[in-house]
């Protein structure tokens, strides 16, 4: 009997400690994390070359909330702070002069939001704001030049494969251009408006070893608010591509990009224009 009460009691401490680890584990259930580090031939943003066609090192990293809170930070090698802002590409001094203190050769990006689906309508809404900052560019501000880094508040509307979003500037300077490049108006109110296709090819041709295949489509309006008074006109991108995701989180993939509006001298510097159209091939892992 006492033995069988000891193997009563061990079992129940057990089966309690049991309980308790399965609570725990559903509780921190509630978050997950996410993230990707990739090499990529170059850095297009909104269709504008970021490295000057030269290789990009980038990375994520997000938390997410079953309640469809997230918070995550993305970033990446960059040069065209020195590309454009160099006195070189000014116009006087040497070429490694630059208006900003380091030249600008890190992006990194803040982010957090909302993202859920109403109610069941298969509609997916995702509402958030974005830092985009970029270390030790705070000597442009200190030489008559707008600062580099932005904030943008954006909404976006999905649907299937299909995504509606817009971003709105709502710092003064937008990625240096604003009322301290000399000019009377500052860049709020600057906007990117874009349409978004995410076709899962694999699926849609029954899956087997391209199961992973992906076709992409990208339309994007870049408005600069007094783009007139900024000197930098607005212009239109695009964007096609596909990527194949293998069972292992490896994503291989190739985009071409091309813009509308930005063979003005205005978004050309040292002779190359950063808006031309290029094509983009990357290797990312996912975990």
């Amino acid at each position: 009997m006492r033995k069988s009460l000891i193997t009563v009691a061990v079992l129940g401490a057990l089966s309690a400690s049991s309980f308790v680890f399965a609570a725990e584990k559903e509780a921190k259930s509630d978050f997950t994390t996410s993230g990707s580090v990739g090499l990529f031939s170059q850095y297009i943003f909104r269709g504008l070359t970021q490295t000057d066609r030269d290789p990009a090192l980038q990375g994520n990293f997000d938390i997410n909330h079953s309640s469809g809170l997230y918070l995550g930070m993305w970033g990446s090698n960059i040069s065209w702070l020195r590309d454009i802002y160099s006195t070189t590409a000014l116009g006087y001094g040497r070429e490694q002069d630059t208006v900003y203190k380091s030249g600008g050769n890190l992006e990194i990006d803040v982010y957090g939001g909302f993202k859920s689906e109403i109610g069941k309508t298969g509609l997916g809404i995702d509402l958030g704001a974005l830092q985009y900052y970029y270390p030790g560019t705070e000597r442009g501000r200190d030489q008559g030049w707008a600062k580099a880094n932005t904030t943008e508040i954006y909404g976006a509307l999905s649907y299937g494969w299909l995504q509606a979003k817009y971003s709105h500037v709502v710092s003064k300077d937008a990625w240096g251009f604003g009322k301290y490049s000399g000019q009377d108006k500052d860049a709020k109110g600057t906007y990117y408006a874009e349409l978004n296709a995410t076709v899962p090819i694999g699926e849609l041709i029954g899956g087997g070893p391209l199961k992973g295949l992906t076709g992409i489509a990208h339309y994007g309006k870049q408005e600069f608010d007094n783009d007139a008074a900024l000197g930098f006109p607005s212009y239109e991108d695009y964007k096609v591509g596909l990527s194949n995701t293998f069972d292992n989180g490896v994503v291989l993939g190739a985009f071409w990009t091309d813009t509308k509006g930005t063979r003005d001298s205005a978004w050309t510097y040292n002779g190359r224009n950063i808006g031309k159209e290029t094509g983009t091939v990357f290797l990312q892992k996912t975990f």
